[in-house]
């Protein structure tokens, strides 16, 4: 009898190429996983994985496992939900980036606490974490953003992506600045001198601001760095500086600080994930049709009203 833990740890290998990035994917020790695979080899009896001192491969019977793997997980999510009582029940576990776990958590306590066999789990996220974590199983649901509009085409046809809303960078500046004036045009060279402040470099954000201040012209201005869009807008409501942010940072008000649409405005999408096998289970159907309407509670408390809401059929 095949184990389905081991089943999705071979898969989690075909999908990360070594030992060691399984293990920390899974957070596992390196040992323990290729103690794991030993077994499932004895289990299948023939080798799945070509190995040597310092490296490991799948042999072709590893591939062709894996590839059962796959269909077989899926399979398994598919009877689950097949046979799922129409009341949600049990855990769901949903992962987003630190922004999105602050705007969506309160509108998705409120709205999930009305089914009292299911609990729910929220966590955060680094990018790139989500997606990897919904296709290994980790979590149910993953809230990811993505600033070039081609993330659904990259996530094959084992993920289900609903685009939730389109979040564009904003001016943010002290409520006394002259920016802050509704009724004065924002000319981004004139600010391009300002102390700027900034997410650390790799940050999708700050990859974002770096194009956003490069299109007006030469290299941008070298910012402060700090970690975290609220200890920014903190630092920008005391009068330090001046930034840009995704408006969906502003859903937590923050006193002191005025919020302006910018001139040609780069955009991110933010997508609900879910694997397309578990869409039918009642807790993650429950859970994606919360985080819809959360959109909508979102909206109605974010500044001057500057996010798109998606179609509510978003679905990619």
């Amino acid at each position: 009898m095949l184990d389905v833990r081991r089943l999705r740890l071979l898969r989690e290998f075909a999908d990360r190429g070594s030992i060691a990035a399984t293990a920390k994917a899974l957070g596992y020790t390196p040992s323990a996983v290729s103690q794991q695979l030993a077994v499932l080899e004895r289990e299948v009896g023939t080798t799945l994985l070509d190995r040597t001192a310092r490296s490991a491969e799948l042999t072709d019977a590893g591939r062709r496992l894996s590839d059962h793997a796959d269909r077989i997980l899926r399979m398994i999510e598919f009877a689950e939900a097949d046979l799922s009582e129409a009341e949600p029940t049990g855990q769901i576990v949903l992962t987003a980036f630190p922004t999105a776990a602050v705007a969506f958590a309160p509108a998705l306590a409120h709205s999930l606490r009305r089914h009292e066999g299911l609990t729910f789990q929220l966590r955060q996220t680094r990018p790139g974490d989500g997606l990897r974590q919904v296709r290994s199983g980790e979590v149910d649901l993953a809230l990811v953003d993505d600033w070039t509009g081609r993330l659904p085409t990259r996530g094959g046809g084992s993920l289900r992506f609903s685009l939730l809303l389109h979040d564009p960078l904003v001016l943010v500046v002290p409520s006394g600045h002259w920016a802050a004036d509704p009724g004065r045009e924002i000319d981004l060279w004139r600010l391009r001198d300002e102390p700027w402040l900034a997410a650390p470099a790799g940050e999708p954000s700050r990859q974002a601001f770096d194009r956003l201040l490069a299109d007006v012209g030469g290299a941008p201005p070298m910012p402060w760095e700090f970690e975290g869009l609220g200890t920014i807008l903190g630092l920008v409501a005391r009068g330090v500086g001046i930034a840009a942010v995704p408006s969906l940072a502003l859903t937590a008000a923050v006193p002191g600080i005025a919020a302006r649409e910018l001139p040609g405005s780069l955009t991110r999408y933010v997508y609900a994930v879910a694997r397309t096998a578990s869409v039918r289970r009642p807790s993650v159907a429950v859970t994606l049709e919360a985080l819809r309407d959360a959109v909508a509670e979102i909206d109605v408390m974010s500044a001057g009203g500057m996010r798109k809401r998606a179609p509510k059929d978003g679905d990619t």
